[in-house]
């Protein structure tokens, strides 16, 4: 099974920011609920643990598995350029990101998908169907990116639809005919 888990509160969280890369660890709630996570989780075994490289992500990871993760880029945040630590009212969107004609440094959607999708691909045919734990620690953009590798991509491209709040996780399996 497939545990995804969105990293816990930061104090830009709590404050309506666009977080990105330039994002903060977690605050004293964020790392309740990391610790939440690992009381939920505490009978699980993993075998794989990874994570993006933010380190609010690491931090989450380390604390609900008890162990460290291994990082990997493609898990990385959705790069917010310029736009990075706005407010999200300030902000310019195109729809549910930044505008990339305003700011400089958007990530072009597609390549975020296309990574996600990379590391989760690659991710298969490494456990190839043994039965084995996994968590994965990430943020709001790859619990979304990850939802849509398992359910699809929808019509509106909205991803983000199937991400998850701030300390909470969803499960997933590699057999499609299987979600939790």
């Amino acid at each position: 099974m497939i545990y995804v888990i969105r990293h816990g509160e930061t104090d830009w969280n709590r404050e309506g920011r666009l977080q990105g890369r330039n994002g903060l660890p977690l605050n004293s709630r964020g790392l309740d609920q990391a610790k939440e996570l690992n009381s939920v989780l505490e009978n699980i075994k993993f075998e794989y643990v990874y994570s993006s490289p933010q380190e609010r992500a690491v931090q989450t990871a380390v604390i609900t598995a008890g162990i460290s993760p291994v990082i990997d880029e493609r898990l990385n945040v959705f790069d917010l350029g310029e736009a990075d630590g706005l407010r999200k009212e300030e902000a310019v969107m195109r729809g549910m990101l930044p505008d990339c004609t305003v700011y400089k440094g958007v990530e072009a959607e597609d390549a975020f998908i296309a990574r996600v999708f990379d590391f989760l691909s690659e991710l298969e045919k490494t456990v190839n169907d043994h039965d084995c734990n996994i968590l994965i620690s990430g943020h709001r953009c790859t619990t979304g990116g990850i939802g849509a590798f398992f359910i699809g991509i929808p019509e509106d491209r909205n991803i983000l639809q199937y991400s998850s709040d701030n300390g909470k996780f969803k499960t997933y399996s590699f057999d499609r005919a299987v979600f939790a």
